[in-house]
């Protein structure tokens, strides 16, 4: 039977750039037509070309990715896709910044022993390195509260003829909408402003 020899690339967002992936997939030797592109998350599996590219694997092909974070973003996922793949599925599995997670050689139990090991403490790494990150972002966004910082979208300053339109307003002369069309905001943006004022 035939083996053949795929490629799965990803990017989180549409202004990314798929290039670099590209060019390695080109590199190794992975034919154009069989790289596998999504423009998705890593957070879950809502992925398309990934879905298409699972139902395709036959035993003894080989799937090559650039890192191993292309699976996906956690541990837990990681590890299962890669059994997915190497163990479900009998395909090579081949991580290109990661020559030890290669398993088309050594396919024998040291071998295949090897890259679970590399896999499970790869992916713990890479977990720990994201929880570490988010846990920086929350006490950098902590002490920036605390230094009184204002963190977000500034608030629309009002215009020199608020206080005269929300008079108006309060006394039943013009409505909300009114109200917030003579001081060029949208009607949301003037309630608020008056939520403000009564509290």
């Amino acid at each position: 039977m035939e083996t053949k020899i795929y490629g799965y690339v990803r990017v989180s967002t549409r202004e990314q750039n798929l290039d670099r992936q590209l060019l390695a997939m080109r590199e190794f030797g992975v034919p154009e037509k069989q790289i596998y592109q999504d423009r998705r998350s890593g957070k879950d599996f809502d992925r398309p070309a990934y879905r298409r590219l699972l139902r395709r694997l036959k035993p003894g092909d080989t799937l090559v990715i650039k890192s191993i974070d292309r699976l996906g973003r956690n541990y837990e996922e990681i590890l299962e896709q890669w059994r997915i793949i190497t163990k479900e599925k009998q395909t090579a599995g081949v991580v290109l910044d990661m020559p030890l997670l290669d398993t088309r050689q050594g396919r024998d139990l040291t071998g295949t022993l090897i890259a679970d090991i590399v896999l499970q403490l790869l992916s713990y790494v890479a977990q720990t390195e994201r929880e570490f990150i988010r846990q920086r972002q929350a006490e950098g966004i902590a002490a920036a509260k605390a230094r009184g910082e204002h963190l977000g979208r500034r608030p629309k300053e009002k215009p020199e003829n608020y206080p005269a339109v929300y008079s108006l307003w309060k006394d039943g002369d013009i409505s909300a909408r009114g109200a917030a069309a003579q001081l060029g905001v949208n009607h949301k943006t003037f309630l608020k402003w008056a939520q403000e004022a009564s509290a």
